[in-house]
């Protein structure tokens, strides 16, 4: 097996040139993804009787399908991570995701509704392939005794994710809505055809990560990874997570009467027991850092379970409820979707600097803190939002007469992107610090799908706001993600011991064999 700590990288401004590769490809990645989500609600309740006619759904459907697809396109990553793993590795995974990508955002220009439901499926297995994997190559290029430098690879890369969706919401936002929503779908699909030629013609920069990964250990040791879901019934804990879910979805089926959420949690069993697979799998240390970063998850759901009413809720409040006129000019709705991701190409330098600083000086600056922070700052945007919901004035028969002012959704998505700051790019450097390398891609694929789950939830959110107001919704999830955070803060001690020290490898060698055990090196 090859990694970066034995093969002798070419370097621009200091990292691997295979960053830069997979920097560009991501960008064009996410140009195509967050072009279409920045237009994807906006047409599906659009008048079909206007001069660019959409479908003309409520806003509650089109929330609740924009929660559906973008939860399936996150989830995927489990299957996606899981092939990667066994199959073909990362490599070659992100580049089938590409493939599927391209074919996917291309349907979409094709003005028939087959066409619209066949593109979202294209696009949910290509992001599954794509996505984990491109990330864990990141963590990839790092020598393990690098976690600053790695940090700040990934802060680099997180930045091509929001060039893309900076580009994406004004270009594609602006074509979908003045001159055609199938051609902002087109644009979409170039763009990502863009990133596939680069990812291709950048081989020879990254061809010694994300291979395959040879698993050396006896027949013995393998025998619980060679069928993940037939393992889910060989162990207790394994088995008790697989059937409380299923009894769960049963429930949820037939006790509420919600077939699609009872079918959704029963296959989400399927992804409890391998996840527990996969944590028998380990030795003690591993089984700890395994159970550290599974805890993380659902800082992550909760995360983007309020971040993501920015594609959904935000995006209809700021067409139909927020004054957008800016002297004789109409600033497009879309182009909101832009605005967290130019305040990341702004910040990210600043806030990853700022943490690096912060530790310098002996303070508190694990991971798992700054997630923490990361949420309760990402909550405390949904306080402009609770201030804007009161500006909007209605008559009596519920129509609006009066808008809120933009500055209260610039500043919601200033505080959003400093939370994310925080919390993402920290994410996904914290599991390539913690994953076995046999199943690294499994785990990113994972935090995906937790990421999905929180797309999800804010679909949910956001259905809910027709019913209880908005400013109930906005002020709730603030408060709630400040409560959250600071729970989190409290139990962080307990929290850093499962780590075994993964965080204080910088400068040193990896001394975890203290603990009786060998562990793998995380590079792919």
């Amino acid at each position: 097996m090859t990694n970066s700590a034995t093969i002798k990288q070419k370097e621009l401004f200091g990292h691997p040139v295979g960053l830069y590769i997979l920097f560009l490809t991501e960008m064009w990645e996410r140009f195509s993804y967050y072009g279409m989500r920045a237009i994807l609600v906006l047409y599906l309740v659009a008048e079909t009787a206007a001069n660019n006619p959409g479908l003309g759904w409520a806003n509650d459907s089109a929330i609740a399908l924009y929660g559906w697809y973008t939860m399936f396109v996150y989830v995927a990553s489990i299957p996606g991570g899981i092939i990667a793993d066994k199959l073909l590795g990362q490599r070659k995974s992100v580049f089938v995701g590409g493939m599927l990508l391209v074919a996917g955002h291309s349907v979409l220009a094709i003005e028939q509704m087959w066409a619209f439901y066949t593109g979202l499926i294209l696009i949910v297995m290509g992001v599954g392939m794509l996505k984990p994997n491109i990330s864990t190559m990141v963590g990839g290029l790092y020598p393990k005794n690098e976690q600053n430098k790695r940090d700040m690879g990934f802060y680099i890369f997180y930045m091509g994710i929001n060039l893309g969706a900076a580009t994406a919401a004004i270009i594609v936002g602006y074509v979908g809505q003045n001159i055609g929503w199938h051609y902002g779908f087109g644009l979409a699909g170039i763009g990502m055809a863009i990133g596939q030629l680069t990812y291709w013609l950048g081989q020879k920069h990254i061809k010694h990560v994300g291979n395959l990964v040879e698993d050396n250990r006896s027949e013995e040791e393998k025998k619980e990874s060679k069928n993940l879901f037939l393992s889910i019934f060989n162990h207790t804990n394994s088995i008790v997570g697989f059937t409380l879910m299923t009894v769960l979805g049963l429930v949820v089926w037939f006790g509420l009467g919600s077939w699609s959420y009872g079918v959704l949690i029963i296959a989400l069993a399927f992804a409890v027991g391998v996840a527990i697979v996969v944590y028998n799998d380990g030795n003690k240390v591993e089984k700890d850092r395994i159970l550290v970063t599974y805890i993380s998850f659902l800082i992550i759901i909760i995360f983007w379970g309020s971040f993501e009413q920015a594609g959904g809720l935000l995006n209809i409040y700021a067409d139909q409820k927020t004054d957008l006129r800016l002297g004789s000019f109409d600033v497009p709705a879309s182009w909101f979707q832009s605005v967290n991701a130019i305040f990341i190409l702004i910040f990210a330098t600043i806030v990853g600097s700022f943490w690096v600083w912060w530790k310098n000086r002996k303070k508190e600056s694990s991971s798992l803190f700054k997630m923490a922070i990361g949420v309760i700052i990402m909550g405390w945007g949904f306080f402009f939002m609770s201030i804007a919901s009161n500006e909007v004035g209605y008559d009596a028969t519920g129509e609006v007469i009066q808008k809120s002012g933009m500055q209260w959704l610039v500043l919601a998505y200033l505080f959003h992107t400093l939370g994310e700051l925080c919390a993402s790019p920290v994410a996904l450097s914290f599991i390539t610090k913690l994953a076995p390398e046999r199943w690294m891609a499994f785990m990113m694929g994972a935090y995906f799908a937790a990421t999905g789950l929180g797309n999800k939830v804010a679909g949910l959110l956001g259905e809910s706001a027709s019913e209880f107001g908005e400013f109930a919704i906005f002020t709730g999830i603030a408060v709630f993600c400040t409560i959250f955070g600071i729970l989190v803060i409290l139990v962080l001690k307990p929290l850093k011991r499962l780590t075994h020290g993964a965080e204080e490898l910088e400068g040193g060698n990896n001394n975890d064999e203290t603990e009786g055990f060998e562990l793998a090196d995380t590079n792919a």
